[in-house]
Parts: C-alpha cells; structure tokens; sequence
C-alpha cells in the first residue's frame, strides 16, 4: 500500500504489477482510489491491468462508484476501467452525462466505451447524442469523436448527413470530415474482403474467372 503511493513512479508502477500477479482483495480499495490520483499515464493504466485480475464480481460494483464521482479523473479511469474489462452488462451504466461530461478526457473515454459496450438495437440512440458534440473541443478530441462514430458503422450516415449541413460551421466540417473517415473505413473492409474471398478462391477458379472477365474485354473492344 505505501508502495503504491511512493514519491517514485518506477516504483508505483512495480508495485501495481505485484498487485496484478497476486491479487489481494484487501487491496482492491486501494488499487480504485490510486485510480483517480494517480498522474502517471502508465502508472495508471498499469492499475486498471491490476484490477481486471481481480474478479469482475468484486471490481465492478466497486468501480461503479466511480462513475459518480466529483473528480474527473477516477470517473475518466473508471472508464477506462470499464473498457479494458469489457463486460457488456456495463452497457446500462453509461449515461448521457458521461457522454456530455464538462471534462473532455472523461468525455473521450465515455465515448470509446460506450461504442464498445452498446448493443445493437440502442446503436442509433447512441449515435444520435455523439452527433449531438460535433465541433467540439480541439483537433485531438475530435477525432476522438469521429473515431467513435465509425466504430458504430453505417448506422452514423444518415446523422452526419444532416449535421453536415449544420449551420454551425465547426459541426458542419466535423461531420464531414467523419463522413469521409466513415467511407474510408468501408472501403478498407470492402478491401480486405474481396482479398479474403480470393484467397479461399480455389486457383483454378480463379483462373477460369481471370479468363472470363479477359474473353469479356475482347468482345466489348
């Protein structure tokens, strides 16, 4: 426990890992209150590793409290958290509040996990307050956001259709600019599976194809 809390980051962190390779739930208050003071990033995330070894039963009600807490760090870290952990019963925790939070690095962290916890039938629900913070913040945050919205899919195109054609100039350019990641994204999945369907191709199907489409492009010429 002083560990934890030693003046040295190298030995924090030593110290988190100890308490992930053996977990003691005598440390478990520990372990989620370092959460929301500790200043090394990797200090930090080492923590969260620490407390995804510990038994879902016990860490996420745990780190449940956390969401509701007045500083912005233990509730970004509980995230976060939630988000290494990826239980999808977590769904039901994620507020509109938490996506709308003041704090944009709680903001950030509330929008990754939401997209990775959300079940299909809420997805444009969820798209629907994303679209909602469009232009905000600076550069950074907003490919946060465009990054979350094309995790969801094609569900996002008909939103960001219309919010390109916001008044507000700044929501304008964000949801253009998320359309053209959105498209991107399709297009590499649309690559990867054409390559996948040839390469379980039997070769002389290919061939008969590669033929067929040469025989075609005589005829036309």
């Amino acid at each position: 426990m002083n560990a934890l809390s030693a003046d040295d980051p190298s030995v924090r962190l030593r110290a988190a890992m100890a308490v992930g390779s053996t977990p003691d739930p005598g440390l478990l208050e520990t372990l989620v209150e370092r959460c929301g003071v500790e200043p090394d990033l990797f200090v930090r995330d080492t923590l969260s590793w620490a407390l995804m070894r510990y038994s879902p039963e016990i860490t996420l009600p745990r780190i449940r409290q956390e969401l509701d807490s007045d500083c912005a760090q233990a509730r970004s870290q509980a995230l976060h958290t939630l988000s290494k952990i990826g239980d999808k019963a977590a769904w039901d925790w994620i507020t509109r509040d938490m996506l709308h939070d003041a704090d944009d690095e709680t903001a950030r962290t509330a929008w990754r996990v939401a997209v990775s916890l959300v079940p299909e039938s809420d997805e444009k629900d969820l798209t629907d307050e994303l679209v909602t913070q469009l232009g905000r913040g600076n550069r950074s945050l907003q490919l946060s956001l465009s990054r979350a919205l094309a995790d969801l899919g094609d569900v996002v195109e008909p939103a960001l259709e219309k919010a390109a054609a916001d008044p507000d100039p700044a929501v304008a350019e964000h949801a253009g600019a998320t359309r053209l990641l959105v498209q991107s994204r399709q297009a590499d999945r649309d690559a990867a599976t054409e390559k996948a369907r040839r390469a379980v191709t039997p070769a002389p199907e290919r061939a008969n194809a590669v033929t067929a489409a040469e025989a075609e492009g005589a005829t036309e010429r």
